[in-house]
Order: structure tokens, then C-alpha cells, then sequence
């Protein structure tokens, strides 16, 4: 028998189609987290440069974030107390909802799954739904009693989930709130320390191979030329390579999410405990958001220019603070959508050179996140491989088409019909992939995704439920099942979860012990 030797299955590797070189164009949170990513997974022969220049501002104000984020920071070797303390964050439980149905309507998307499910094949919504038949709604648990997240985030208590949790010590997790400006910093040190080199400076043009397209150099306005091989394209609403030079479309989603305004403003700490938790609350154009931090909250309105004027829309922010304004209301303008391609040539868009999706569900940091993951799955050749490009750009569609959908669908799940915004999103055509998502709930609670959606059943189920858009019946096979023993053990369910989540530590306490930021 002949023997095959393993080399003979491997292709010739020429050493000039390897990676040798990496410029991120941008610095802000996107920019440094790209930055330290690829310098520590590249091989130390790879140079990772970033430019920047201080005379540009970024975006960045309080960040909040969702968990997959604990990954990021994991794989990268960053310790959470540094981080925290460095960052002035705090701890983040899930996300509240006010008056996004009706006006005094709350409900919370809590991280985590239930506190724990009946069966093995039937999922608890179901169950609860059964066991509302049997009771007289005076004191039947709600959706959301049923999570260790929930209560905890109520009584402001937090510790991350482990042994010392209570009984249903794995039930729940949690993400960050931080200061983004600090954050960028934080990674910047990190990253130096592993090997990145910054350029502080101004891009003034940029040069492309005559032959392939692809990017060659950015030109500086000092004179100086910053070659690559492969270029991150961080450069924020710019979009300086993907959008401006290499004219990448831009598909626009604004007639399913019309807001295209944001004010921001940092307010004084309000007295009292620390929210483990971010909250949205709904108004009747758009809606405003709160994220605690040690030092100060972050406060933002998000509405539609089309429907509410920037001076109304301060006024309302401003009517609606908790804290002392730090200072005047910063106005960002944005247009929803995202670039057809996130990888054209030898470039790739981050961040928000990317695209944009309002900050509703937290998950701006999470889309560069898995931006960077997916590119270093992919990761190529100087040959720009085009089989990895495509497959690159279609999983990054699908995902932003698919976070896309769970945020418009807080806006059409209302009842609200107080203002000509909300009729507006109440009754607007709705994506065909969202249509199905909705229609396949309502009839008996069956979750039409598939299991790579960034939201699964729990963000779902906190969704529907907590908009009021409650399944027409339940699961075949709890449907003859004893409604009366469903109530029961829901009971119990909820008041495990309720003792639970009511013996942790208190938010500000817990924080003060394991990462109170130093000039807090």
C-alpha cells in the first residue's frame, strides 16, 4: 500500500500571501477594540498600527452592553474588577421598558433564562400561560417573575451568578454599563503594552493599487503615507474607507425605524442606589435612555426629526433628567441602515463605519464584537480570499437583519395611538422575516428563529410578553394538561426566584468592594 505522506494534502504557502501588516483607520471604543484583538491573536510578525487624530471627537458616551461582551473581555485577558474601576462602570441585569405599549406599562428584558423550566420538552412560557386559566389574575406571577434577573434588578442587588447566588445560582448573568471615552483609553494602554503602534494624525487622502482596487496607503496631512496590508475601517459615521472611498452602498432602514436624532447629556448621580440595569423609556416620539454609572448617569432621547423638532426634543430630555445636566445636550444625527458590504477589497468596516442601529437593545459594542470574531475566524491572505469575503459579509448581514427586526418590533408591538409617531410605527409594513417571527408566536408561542440569532428565546419572550402580544394558546402537548397544577408550580417558581435574587448584595455595595473606581 502506498503511504501518503500529510504534507502532500497541504498546499504551497508562499510567504508573500501572508497578512504582514494591519492599519485600523479610527480610534474610539471600535478602533481600540479592533486593535487590541487582532494584536492578540495575530502572530507577532503581523504589525498592528492604529491612527487617530485627538482633533476629531468620537461618538462615545455611557455605553451600555449585553453579555456576550464577558467573552470579549475574557479572550482578551482583561480582568473585570481593572476594567470596571478603570471604566467607572457598573453591573447590568437586563433592560427596562417603560410605556412602550401603553403609557405606565413596564416590563424588563432580564438577561438570563427562567428560574428554572417544568418539563423537558415544553418551555416554561407556556406553562405560565396555562396556569393564568386557573387563577382569578389577582396574584399570578408575571412574566418576568419568573427570572433571579428581575427581582434582583428591582431591589438593586447584584453578584455575578455563582455558587454563592442562592439555589438558582446559574440563572442569570449580566453585561456593563461604562464610560466610553474610558474605555477607549483603557484598551489603548492595554494594546500598546501587547505591541499596537498609535499615529496620532489626520487623514487627508487615500491610495489605491492600480491593478486589484484594493487600498494601498492613507496619506497624512503632515506628508506622511501609512501602508497595509489589510485596512479597519473605524472611522465612525465618516466611513472615510468603505463609504467615502471605496462607495459601498448604503441600505436605509429608516422607513421601519424612523428615528434618526439623538441628544445626549450626562446628569449628577441621583441619591440612593445604583440600577443594575439600563432603562428606555418610551415617549411620544421616540423614547429616552438612562445608564448608571459610578460617577455620573448617562441620559440620551432618541426620536424622529420628521415627527418632533430638536428644540422639543431637548426640552422633553431636559424636563425628564433625574440628576443635575452636567452640561448642554450634544446632538448626534444618524440615518439607520447598514453598508451592503462590511468587507470590500482589503478593507473591513467596524463599528459604525459599518452601519447603524439605535441604541434600543444595547448592542453596538456587541456588533463590533462579533465583527472581530468573525473576522478572525475568516482571516486572509494578502489574496483578500473572495470565498471568505462572501461568507464574511453574508453571516454579517444576516445578523444585522436579524437585530434589525427584534428593534423594530418594540416600536409596531404597541397600542399606543397617542401621537402621530407611534400611529406611524403601529401600522407600518413590516419586514417579511419579522412578519413570520410574529405571526408563528401568536398562534401558539413557537419561536420562528434559528439558533445563530443573537436573541433567543428569553430576549423573545421578554419582548412579546412584556408588549402585551401574548400567544393565542400553548404548546399541544400542555394544552390538556391541569391548568390549576401549572398555576402551582409557577407560584413556586416565581418565589424561588424572588428569594433568590433578593439575597444578593447590594448594586453600590458590591461594587464599592470589587471594583470602586478610583476618583469616583
Amino acid at each position: 500500500m502506498t503511504r501518503i505522506s500529510p504534507t502532500e494534502y497541504l498546499p504551497a504557502r508562499p510567504q508573500d500571501e501572508r497578512i504582514r501588516s494591519v492599519l485600523v483607520v479610527g480610534g474610539g471604543s471600535s478602533g481600540w477594540m479592533a486593535a487590541t484583538m487582532l494584536r492578540t491573536v495575530l502572530a507577532k510578525d503581523i504589525s498592528v498600527t492604529l491612527v487617530e487624530s485627538e482633533a476629531i471627537g468620537i461618538v462615545g458616551v455611557g455605553e451600555a452592553t449585553i453579555p456576550p461582551m464577558q467573552q470579549f473581555q475574557r479572550f482578551l485577558g482583561i480582568d473585570e474588577a481593572d476594567f470596571i474601576a478603570a471604566t467607572q462602570g457598573t453591573f447590568k441585569l437586563g433592560i427596562e421598558f417603560h410605556n412602550w405599549v401603553r403609557e405606565g406599562d413596564a416590563y424588563l428584558h432580564q438577561f438570563g433564562p427562567v428560574g428554572r423550566e417544568m418539563d423537558a420538552l415544553v418551555r416554561l412560557h407556556h406553562w405560565w400561560q396555562l396556569g393564568r386559566l386557573a387563577d382569578d389574575g389577582t396574584d399570578y406571577p408575571e412574566w418576568q417573575d419568573l427570572h433571579v434577573a428581575f427581582h434582583a434588578a428591582k431591589a438593586n442587588r447584584f453578584a455575578p451568578a455563582g455558587p454563592r447566588s442562592g439555589e438558582l445560582a446559574g440563572r442569570y448573568t449580566h453585561a456593563y454599563h461604562f464610560d466610553a471615552q474610558r474605555y477607549a483609553a483603557f484598551l489603548r494602554r492595554i494594546a500598546e503594552l501587547r505591541g499596537v503602534r498609535r499615529v496620532e494624525g489626520r487623514i487627508i487622502s487615500v491610495n489605491r493599487a492600480s491593478e486589484s482596487g484594493f487600498v494601498s496607503a492613507v496619506q497624512m496631512e503632515d506628508g506622511r503615507s501609512l501602508e497595509a496590508d489589510l485596512f479597519i475601517d473605524c472611522s465612525g459615521f465618516a466611513s472615510l474607507l468603505v463609504g467615502k472611498e471605496l462607495a459601498e452602498p448604503f441600505t436605509d432602514w429608516s422607513h421601519w425605524i424612523p428615528s434618526d436624532r439623538a441628544l445626549a447629556v450626562p446628569t449628577s448621580r441621583p441619591a440612593g442606589g445604583i440600577r443594575p440595569y439600563t432603562q428606555g423609556i418610551a415617549h411620544s416620539t421616540g423614547w429616552q435612555w438612562r445608564i448608571p454609572l459610578q460617577h455620573r448617569t448617562g441620559n440620551g432621547h432618541v426620536f424622529a426629526s420628521a415627527f418632533c423638532s430638536e428644540d422639543e426634543a431637548a426640552a422633553r430630555l431636559m424636563a425628564n433628567l433625574e440628576g443635575e445636566a452636567l452640561a448642554e445636550p450634544r446632538l448626534v444625527k444618524f440615518t439607520t441602515g447598514r453598508r451592503a458590504r462590511a468587507w470590500v477589497g482589503n478593507v473591513v468596516a467596524v463599528g459604525l463605519s459599518s452601519g447603524f442601529l439605535e441604541p434600543l437593545e444595547s448592542t453596538s459594542i456587541h456588533f463590533v464584537q462579533s465583527t472581530l470574531e468573525r473576522l478572525v475566524e475568516l482571516f486572509p491572505t494578502r489574496a483578500m480570499d473572495p470565498a471568505l469575503r462572501d461568507q464574511f459579509n453574508a453571516r454579517t448581514a444576516k445578523e444585522w437583519e436579524q437585530v434589525r427586526d427584534f428593534i423594530i418590533a418594540h416600536y409596531h408591538l404597541t397600542e399606543r395611538d397617542d401621537s402621530e409617531f407611534w400611529r406611524y410605527t403601529r401600522n407600518m409594513a413590516i419586514p417579511d422575516s419579522l412578519a413570520e417571527i410574529i405571526e408563528t408566536w401568536r398562534v401558539r408561542g413557537h419561536l420562528a428563529i434559528d439558533g445563530g440569532h443573537l436573541f433567543q428565546l428569553g430576549s423573545w419572550a421578554a419582548l412579546m410578553i412584556g408588549q402585551r402580544c401574548i400567544p393565542h394558546g400553548v404548546h399541544a402537548l400542555a394544552d390538556r394538561a391541569d391548568p390549576a397544577y401549572a398555576a402551582r408550580e409557577v407560584r413556586k417558581i416565581a418565589a424561588e426566584c424572588r428569594a433568590s435574587g433578593e439575597r444578593l448584595p447590594d448594586h453600590a455595595e458590591f461594587i464599592s468592594r470589587f471594583a470602586q473606581a478610583a476618583d469616583s
